[in-house]
């Protein structure tokens, strides 16, 4: 049995625990401060005013060929290749997947050789020469491999598409000029243009509605003719 001056105690604690629990969640936390141990630099307090460091971007400027045109840019020196042509010159023909350098929608041909213009940045290209899909053919005047991918059907969706016919047409060109792949048998030979070395060479292209057959019988339709 308790007795009246135990639960009298009892009440007291209770609201005592009541309004300090009430009074911590009305303060703001504040972490106490913590002094450096020897041998430990105390950290300096945050710069403000005219000490503080610019958060303004860095820019350059950079001169490059596109398409057969030339363009004289200034951009932030962290600005992609991709970036620019989309962004800056407004040919949005090349597509932004990834952004991360793995499906190769966004090739395009830098001085005749297919890269990943999002892995890239568009002031190392200085005084280069840049081809883009629009810069292939257009409308009326296709390239044959835009006009080889009509006929065989090898898009679907599109999105890839531009990223496709640039890696093809230059991938056509690398073995012409004796490039290994993976695949090629004969280090010491040219390289043969055969489905296995096109689906190789190509593989870094992905086509996520799976229109891969009818883009090899579209590049095969062309290495035939250019034969």
């Amino acid at each position: 049995m308790h007795h009246s001056g135990d639960l009298d105690m009892t009440r007291r604690g209770l609201l005592l625990g009541t309004a300090a629990t009430a009074a911590l969640t009305a303060a703001p936390f504040r972490a106490p401060a913590r002094a450096a141990t020897v041998g430990e630099t105390a950290m300096p307090p945050p710069a403000t005013g005219a000490d503080a460091p610019s958060l303004s971007p860095v820019l350059s400027k950079v001169t490059f060929t596109v398409n057969g045109q030339r363009h004289d840019l200034e951009l932030d020196t962290r600005t992609t290749l991709l970036d620019a042509l989309r962004e800056h010159l407004h040919l949005t023909g090349t597509k932004k997947g990834c952004d991360h350098g793995q499906c190769g929608a966004c090739t395009v041909m830098v001085d005749g050789q297919r890269i990943n213009s999002c892995l890239t940045l568009a002031v190392m290209h200085e005084g280069g020469s840049v081809t883009t899909i629009e810069g292939l053919g257009l409308p009326g005047k296709l390239h044959p491999m835009q006009a080889a991918f009509v006929e065989h059907d090898g898009y679907q969706c599109g999105y890839c598409t531009p990223g496709q016919i640039c890696s093809a047409v230059a991938m056509l060109d690398e073995i012409k000029a004796g490039v290994p792949s993976h695949v090629t048998a004969d280090l010491n030979a040219a390289p043969q243009a055969t489905v296995d070395e096109y689906r190789e060479r190509m593989s870094g292209n992905i086509c996520r509605c799976g229109a891969y057959s009818n883009i090899v019988d579209a590049i095969s339709d062309v290495a035939r003719r250019e034969a």
